[in-house]
């Protein structure tokens, strides 16, 4: 059982006890960055003579040859060590003998898995990020397509106002652009090294931490070894941020789930994102969307359990913090996996527009607009919402809509309603008069476009 630690015991540990301890079965994911840290620290402490030249460049060439190995297959990471970290370190021992233990000098384990995890997770922002990016571009691409492809808005699920397709994705635009944000906020705010930090208070060695920070493309060294060592804001942030990722997306697939059903039919998934029944020859399964709106929950739990484990623990390390990494890592992969599946199902999805267009009519979205009509007319609006509430009221018992029925037919509910009624109510005037920023009118819609592709133009994650 190799262990960084041991002069202390006299007797064995239990091999439950000791399994249950080890973490290597699932941090052995940060050896990428185990080697990143341990070749900064190594370089910091030769430039701080702590290691002589030899020694470094003898570590140095070892580290290299350790990850070469384990990527090219030539070496396996050894699951009987405790954690990533004793692993290379034993490995590196193996290989260059004494000089290898000269690699821990000034730093413990506490500061070292707090800069492995930190170093992980800032990669994970920045994918995350450029999955976001990716989907945006596809809604992007929908909007350009769709200014004035008309479809019913939805308050309660009821049909409420005509819209377009190019603004209901806009919706979802902002929402995943907010997440970009996120990204970004979180990525400013943990981009700063532990290492250094010892187990709690420091070291006695005179280490460069400015020089080990900036070797990682850090803004800085953290400013408290304290709170360096026990600090996973930055993780719950990210998984707050990974939720509200979720969120979103479960959002979106519910309704390209029920668009998908046979009672709307406003959309048609591909068949590389879609299953059959066993039993049914003539489904087609939404089953894509579904598993992503059903794992949001999992990623909520992730964050959860993270908020759980640190509600609780006192200044500074306590060992409940190897808890941070296993959901995480799970929570990660299912964004990950969530935002690549969604984006191709969106990218590759068709829609029916006729149908869209004819549903708007038929669920009396433009009732607003006839009502306005007669604001127009010199009717008070509060008349007009009755008039209009009466009318709908006999439209729904003839089993038809506004727009069809007859001048005489509209002027026994009010002597108001003139020919021009019936440009009124239609669809592409309902849309093209909603002018305010922010609305579905095809002239805003177009410029509020143009700002998405500048902003995907120029947003550069840094």
């Amino acid at each position: 059982m190799a262990q960084l630690w041991g002069g202390r015991f006299t007797g064995e540990t239990d091999r439950m006890a000791y399994e249950f301890n080890a973490s290597i079965g699932f941090d052995k994911r940060l050896f990428h960055q185990d080697i990143q840290g341990s070749i900064a620290h190594v370089t910091m402490l030769a430039r701080q003579g702590i290691l002589t030249e030899e020694e470094k460049d003898s570590i140095l060439r070892g580290l290299a040859d350790i990850r070469e190995a384990v990527d090219n297959g030539g070496m396996e990471i050894d699951e009987s060590c405790e954690d990533i970290h004793s692993f290379v370190e034993a490995a590196l021992i193996q290989r260059i003998g004494e000089a290898g233990k000269k690699m821990h000098t000034g730093r413990s384990r506490n500061d070292q898995v707090a800069l492995d995890m930190r170093l992980y997770t800032r990669e994970q922002v920045k994918e995350t990020d450029a999955l976001l990016k990716e989907l945006l571009q596809v809604i992007l691409t929908v909007m350009e397509e769709n200014v004035e492809t008309y479809m019913p808005g939805f308050t309660h699920l009821q049909k409420a106002q005509p819209t377009t397709l190019a603004h209901h994705y806009g919706a979802y635009f902002e929402m995943f652009k907010r997440d970009r944000q996120r990204m970004e906020d979180i990525y400013r705010r943990m981009n700063y090294c532990p290492l250094g930090a010892g187990a709690l208070a420091g070291t006695t060695y005179p280490l460069d931490r400015e020089y080990t920070a900036s070797l990682m493309e850090f803004a800085g060294p953290t400013l408290n070894s304290m709170d360096s060592v026990s600090d996973r804001d930055y993780l719950i942030e990210y998984l707050a941020a990974l939720s509200t990722i979720m969120m979103h997306l479960s959002r979106f697939c519910e309704e390209i789930i029920i668009w998908n059903s046979n009672e709307y039919q406003f959309v048609e998934i591909d068949d590389a994102y879609s299953t059959g029944s066993s039993i049914m020859p003539q489904k087609k399964n939404p089953d894509i969307a579904e598993l992503v709106r059903g794992k949001t929950g999992r990623v909520y739990g992730a964050l959860t359990a993270l908020l759980t484990t640190m509600k609780g623990i006192p200044l500074a390390y306590n060992k409940d913090m190897q808890e941070d990494k296993e959901l995480s890592f799970d929570a990660m992969d299912t964004v990950r996996d969530c935002l690549t599946l969604f984006t191709g199902m969106l990218g590759t999805m068709k829609f029916r527009k006729e149908r869209m267009a004819a549903s708007a009519m038929n669920g009396f979205t433009n009732a607003t607009d006839a009502a306005d009509y007669l604001v127009g007319k010199g009717v008070p609006f509060r008349d007009a919402h009755g008039i209009i509430g009466r009318l709908v009221l006999y439209c729904v018992e003839k089993g038809t809509s506004i727009d069809r029925l007859s001048l005489e037919e509209l002027q026994t509910i009010s002597d108001k309603f003139e020919e021009d009624i019936y440009d009124a109510v239609s669809l592409k005037t309902c849309v093209e008069k909603r002018l305010t920023l922010g609305a579905p009118g095809p002239e805003v819609m177009r410029k509020v476009i143009a700002e998405h592709k500048k902003y995907l133009m120029d947003a550069e994650f840094k």
